[in-house]
């Protein structure tokens, strides 16, 4: 078997952890692409893996590649597959059961794979899957936000934040965001109607009537939203399961989001949103693949822009 770069980690620990070496490099079988991975991008859910949080709903075999956004080129296809070839350039979020993006070469099942958005590199098309989805499915999904509602989303320039901010805008939705001072102007270009500095003016004491929280923040953030929402309203977090009890005390609605499963469907449509100048991602550091450490210290601040992303 050939060997290929790659960056993973041989026992759960901090970034410390990350290796980068040799690793068998994958082949494509029935149904699936072999990825030239081009960038990928970190994600607190790849943190949580390295650091052995998610050993409960995952069972890794070590050493283990972690990573889930992908953007590259078709180096190879599987039987069966129909829709790609060799050389098509294409973006994807890997089965987080398996992961694997920090390498050369990814194996993805073809239904979780779409073509990358023409108008943008590869760097920036890496930023976009595993967050989005998650704003998709939380927004789209759980929600189903229409028009005309108001949705209060936590963390608006962060990672999920910075995509809920457009898709809830795609919906129609009057939308309010938290962020620092310095990521006003950019939560604003987002389409966001107000943000509120969270470091200034307790969000609590301004808004109100809200349809949509969606909380990536967790702690007393999630505690002080419960106040905000209307009756019947809905609280949902991507970091914590809300208290059903609270809910119920407040008349409201609540719901953890699941990182949505891989969605080729909405790939596609943003894809075709980023093409129409509908829809970004902002990507605040590029790092080389074998410093997948430092964007690892880096996301645990929880305080960056938009995305880290890391060229193989």
């Amino acid at each position: 078997m050939s060997a290929m770069k790659a960056v993973q980690f041989h026992n759960y620990s901090g970034p410390e952890a990350l290796v980068y070496e040799d690793a068998p490099r994958p082949v494509a079988g029935p149904g699936e692409v072999l990825v030239r991975v081009t960038a990928t991008s970190v994600n607190p859910f790849d943190c949580a893996v390295r650091a052995g949080y998610m050993t409960g709903w995952y069972n890794y075999p070590l050493p283990h590649i972690p990573g889930l956004d992908v953007s590259g080129v078709v180096a190879e296809v599987g039987a069966g597959v129909e829709q790609f070839a060799a050389g098509d350039e294409v973006y994807a979020r890997a089965d987080p059961g398996h992961a694997g993006a920090y390498a050369e070469y990814v194996a993805l099942s073809a239904d979780l794979v779409a073509r990358k958005p023409s108008s943008i590199d590869h760097v920036h098309a890496a930023g976009i899957p595993h967050v989005m989805l998650t704003a998709w499915a939380g927004l789209y999904a759980g929600a189903d936000v229409r028009e005309g509602q108001r949705v209060l989303v936590h963390g608006a320039a962060g990672g999920v934040g910075h995509m809920a901010v457009q898709l809830a805008k795609l919906r129609g939705a009057y939308v309010v965001g938290t962020a620092s001072a310095n990521n006003r102007d950019f939560v604003l270009s987002l389409g966001a109607d107000k943000v509120i500095d969270y470091t200034a003016t307790p969000f609590d004491n301004v808004v109100h009537d809200i349809d949509v929280v969606l909380d990536t923040i967790g702690g007393t953030t999630l505690d002080r939203s419960w106040s905000v929402l209307k009756p019947g309203g809905l609280l949902l977090s991507t970091v914590q399961s809300p208290s059903e009890e609270t809910a119920a005390a407040h008349k409201v609605r609540q719901g953890l989001v699941f990182a949505a499963m891989p969605n080729a469907a909405a790939l596609t449509q943003v894809a075709q949103w980023i093409d129409a100048g509908r829809f970004k991602v902002e990507v605040s550091t590029v790092l080389p693949l074998r410093d997948a450490r430092r964007g690892h210290e880096l996301s645990e601040t929880r305080h960056t822009r938009g995305k880290i992303v890391l060229q193989a």
